[in-house]
């Protein structure tokens, strides 16, 4: 977990919407067995006038109190992510619900599907992230059912998280299932380990596909593939890694 930080300020927010400071990281996830790799999954990244990186979490934490301004830096996030990511192999993306939700329209007329249409030669998976909170999850299933519905692959990420709550509901309708790096972290917690398991025996029998994360080293990995996983992602893949810097200010 990220150490506490100060919250952004207001003006440091608006120079950062201004000049569009954004950029993306593209991490690989790894076919545990061949160690090709299968995706990439896009990442935001932020930067200060200088250039020093602005931790994600906190423009999001900021933005969450504009959902007009969380939708305008999620939209343009994802139009860069979707323009600049390595061709002919599958993306993942991380997508608010709360971004998708704030332009008011559910289904083919929402700007974040519209978005994806124009790439209709690139299989996007989209993934949503766990959380805690009741309403989140309401509002999580109603954009995931809306991307299903339209035949676009889904994922749920954090699985297995301390600060996360399980949302059966929304696990029978996504396609892959991202175990957080906790279960990794965590592999002698027998209990921890057998209840992952469980889940990851639902997974099969409902022809799911799991990705690992938080894999760093050939130990992590050892366990990856005693586990089931079908995929991994990590540090121990840094090399694989590409940056792509989109701010157009400096």
């Amino acid at each position: 977990m990220l150490p506490k930080s100060a919250p952004l300020t207001p003006a440091t927010l608006l120079d950062l919407m201004a000049h569009q400071r954004y950029g993306v990281e593209f991490q690989p996830i790894v076919d545990t067995r061949s160690q090709d790799t299968f995706a990439y999954e896009a990442l935001s990244r932020f930067h200060h006038p200088g250039g020093r990186p602005l931790r994600p979490d906190l423009v999001y934490a900021a933005l969450h109190d504009n959902p007009l301004c969380l939708f305008q830096v999620e939209h343009r996030q994802k139009q860069l992510q979707l323009e600049a990511a390595p061709a002919d192999y599958p993306l993942f993306v991380n997508l608010d619900q709360d971004a998708y939700h704030a332009y008011g329209e559910n289904g083919e007329d929402n700007p974040f599907i519209q978005l994806l249409r124009l790439h209709p030669g690139r299989t996007v998976v989209v993934e949503l992230i766990e959380n805690t909170e009741v309403n989140d999850a309401v509002v999580s299933m109603a954009m995931i059912e809306a991307f299903a519905q339209l035949g676009v692959p889904t994922a749920i990420d954090d699985v297995g998280a301390p600060h996360t709550m399980l949302s059966l509901s929304i696990i029978q309708v996504v396609d892959y299932l991202k175990f957080d790096k906790y279960l990794v972290r965590n592999r002698r917690n027998e209990r921890n380990v057998i209840l992952a398991r469980a889940i990851m025996d639902y997974a099969r029998a409902a022809g799911k596909r799991v990705i690992v994360e938080g894999v760093e080293t050939p130990a992590d990995l050892d366990f990856a593939r005693q586990f089931g996983a079908d995929y991994v992602q990590g540090f121990l893949y840094r090399e694989r890694f590409i940056g792509v810097e989109c701010a157009p200010g400096g």
